[in-house]
């Protein structure tokens, strides 16, 4: 892929798009989870806004940061700590492999659209 493609923002790249969009809908689940964290399970309210919401903030920085090489790798890394939310709602541990999967699969079918696209 050429230069000017790399830098066209995570529309030029179908890679970048999906993964942006699971990490954009992510940063709403997980945002989502606090009050779900604090009514029903009886989470301290400041950790639950203080885990999720900052994952919630993180995941929307690191929709920014796949430009880089190694966004996805923090995109990745942001997985893992979104299925450890699970130990404040339980219904996380399902929503972190939902969205691992999702994850993986975007990483899949974007370098495979990406791939069609250099023929």
């Amino acid at each position: 892929m050429s230069r000017a493609g790399e830098r066209g923002g995570a529309g030029a790249n179908p890679v970048r798009r999906l993964l942006a969009t699971v990490l954009t809908c992510e940063a709403v689940v997980i945002a989502l989870a606090i009050p779900v964290a604090v009514a029903v399970q009886k989470v301290d309210g400041a950790l639950a806004g203080a885990v999720c919401g900052g994952l919630a903030v993180v995941c929307l920085l690191a929709a920014g940061l796949l430009r880089f090489p190694w966004g996805v790798t923090v995109g990745t890394v942001l997985q893992v700590a979104i299925f450890a939310t699970g130990l404040m709602v339980p219904t996380m541990f399902f929503l972190g492999v939902l969205f691992g999967a999702l994850w993986g699969t975007a990483i899949w079918m974007g370098r495979k659209a990406e791939s069609a696209q250099a023929r």
